[in-house]
């Protein structure tokens, strides 16, 4: 009978983050809005799952875990940065940017991520979302690496004839 060899949680959290970081990092991203904010926001997200590695004791709800951190750490980091903002009569003359924007492109992609098939949907979100490798998700769906491909290939062909993206993309 095989010994198992324990893994020190050094090991274990390296692990994870050479697993995870690209995709939680894009989290990051979401939240934070730009990329040096984003790893800012992920290296104290990870700090605090490393204290706490021992007590998550089920694999699978260590990104949610890094995820709560991250959400977290960056509503405090909100709040500290609202205090610095104060009212004033003068306005000043600068042309801000509508934020909308980019909220109203997310939604639009996501309306239509939501009307493509199923399969077509599922593999869309573990390669882009979730970062997976083609050989990855054909593993995790008993599929070919093949059946992956054209899948995703159809999809994103999808995508760029969908009439909502291409009116976004002449607009924006």
């Amino acid at each position: 009978m095989p010994e198992t060899v324990r893994r020190t949680r050094y090991e274990e959290f390296t692990e994870y983050v050479n697993d995870r970081g690209p995709t939680l990092l894009r989290i990051a991203r979401s939240l934070a809005g730009n990329h040096s904010d984003a790893e800012d926001l992920l290296q104290a997200a990870l700090l605090k799952t490393f204290f706490a590695w021992d007590r998550i004791t089920n694999p699978r709800a260590r990104d949610g875990y890094v995820r709560r951190a991250m959400v977290n750490t960056q509503i405090s980091e909100w709040r500290r940065n609202r205090l610095e903002i104060y009212p004033t009569d003068d306005i000043p003359e600068q042309r801000v940017d509508d934020p909308t924007a980019r909220s109203d492109l997310a939604d639009v992609v996501n309306r239509a991520i939501s009307r493509l098939p199923d399969r077509q949907r599922q593999i869309l979100c573990l390669r882009y979302y979730s970062d997976l490798t083609e050989a990855q998700i054909a593993d995790r769906l008993g599929v070919s690496i093949g059946t992956v491909k054209s899948t995703v290939s159809r999809a994103v062909g999808k995508l760029r004839d969908d009439a909502d993206l291409v009116i976004e993309r002449t607009t924006a």
